[in-house]
């Protein structure tokens, strides 16, 4: 898609809302905007309705049940509540290690430094091999009957590495563990239609798959709800796992974009096609171009995280502006200047972190506007190339 003369190539930092999930969410900022919590009369009951179909839907996307899902404001504070509300609770118990992969998303690694600062846990990294998947073996010697819970996303944000959510799980829940999924960027990528026979705990952004910004939810198994210590107290709503009035339209909004996305292999089939022609024609240009991380099978299909050797990333987005917009990885971390801990992870140098920038594609993306941002980079490139010459000369 293109936002004025700009094309479009961030979906992995945030999606568009799709038309239909705008348009579900219309009259709930109109007529339809009763307090879900009001129980005492038919606005109020109505509301609450449209909070549970909306759960409904967001637990199809997972084969969860209604009552197993808790709306967040976000994956970010999914990630905290489930991670940080099951340390907390269980903070005198013999179970005091923690493992992540070394690829895990910030708001992962930010409460994990916290359980580890705050509450006494030991936290440990999983490594990956250089197309970012979790070592298994390295898990399984990591595993023992004190590790409390096994947090791996399920979709790398940055090179869109997918894991293979079963093979984890029976390892984990071979010793009793407790298996997080940061799924943010799972739904556009894979179907997750029984994700929830493998994990206990798995975080959702519905800004990531073409709802509004400013929700998520957290799927609790319901066996485990009573072992949450929750993050926000108050009225005591969504079964005292998170207190405060839930926002209307954006549940329905998000419960709307779950149900686009429960049968949309055919989307996934057409958006790795486009990717895979849009990194052989990079690959084509006559300049040293890398894919970094997994190959076309194990990666998010609108995912090309894109290595340009002898190039500084930062000067090419530049260069490109306002033509593209991509990025150099997570949006979270956009503004730390440091190389990304996911391209260090899988074997690459700093200054080769520093010369990759990950191109994300969506359900808008056409086929023209990649061949015309094919061309945008090639020209950015010879002009970056001349300077670099200039300079050195």
């Amino acid at each position: 898609m293109k936002i004025g003369e700009t094309i479009y190539l961030d979906y992995q930092a945030t999606t568009p809302p799709d038309k239909r999930v705008v348009a579900a969410m219309a009259q709930y900022f109109g007529e339809a905007f009763g307090n879900p919590h009001a129980s005492d009369n038919l606005i109020g009951w109505q509301a609450a309705q449209a909070v549970d179909d909306a759960a409904t839907r967001v637990g199809k996307l997972l084969g969860a049940d209604t009552d197993e899902i808790v709306f967040t404001s976000g994956a970010t504070e999914a990630n905290n509540l489930a991670l940080l509300g099951l340390g907390r609770r269980a903070s005198r118990g013999m179970r005091r290690r923690i493992l992540v992969s070394a690829i895990e998303h910030k708001s992962v690694l930010e409460v994990c430094r916290v359980l580890r600062e705050q509450h006494g846990y030991r936290v440990e990294s999983v490594p990956v091999d250089a197309a970012g998947i979790v070592d298994i073996v390295a898990l399984k010697n990591a595993l023992a009957s004190d590790v409390l819970a096994v947090s791996i996303n399920a979709v790398n944000n940055e090179i869109g590495t997918v894991q293979d959510i079963p093979a984890l799980s029976k390892v984990i829940k071979a010793t009793g563990a407790l298996f997080h999924c940061d799924a943010a960027q799972a739904p556009c990528a894979i179907d997750l239609r029984n994700v929830c026979d493998f994990v206990d705990l798995l975080s959702l952004s519905s800004h990531k798959m073409y709802g509004p910004q400013g929700i998520g939810a957290l799927y609790i198994r319901r066996e485990l709800q009573d072992e949450i210590e929750p993050l926000i107290y108050g009225g005591g709503q969504q079964r005292n796992l998170r207190s405060g009035t839930v926002p209307l339209a954006l549940c329905v909004g998000m419960g709307i974009a779950a149900t686009l996305l429960v049968e949309a292999e055919e989307e996934r089939v057409l958006l790795r096609r486009r990717r895979d022609r849009f990194v052989r024609h990079l690959t084509e240009l006559p300049w040293p171009v890398v894919l970094n991380g997994p190959d076309s099978r194990q990666r998010h299909p609108g995912n090309a995280n894109v290595r340009f050797d002898g190039f500084d990333a930062h000067e090419l987005l530049s260069a490109l502006q306002p033509r593209i917009a991509a990025s150099m990885g997570s949006a979270c971390t956009s503004g730390i200047a440091q190389p990304s801990h996911v391209l260090r992870a899988i074997g690459l140098t700093g200054e080769e972190a520093e010369a990759s920038i990950r191109f994300s594609f969506g359900r808008n993306t056409t086929d023209a506007e990649l061949d015309e941002a094919v061309n945008l980079v090639e020209k950015a490139l010879a002009a970056l190339a001349t300077g670099i010459a200039r300079r050195l000369a």
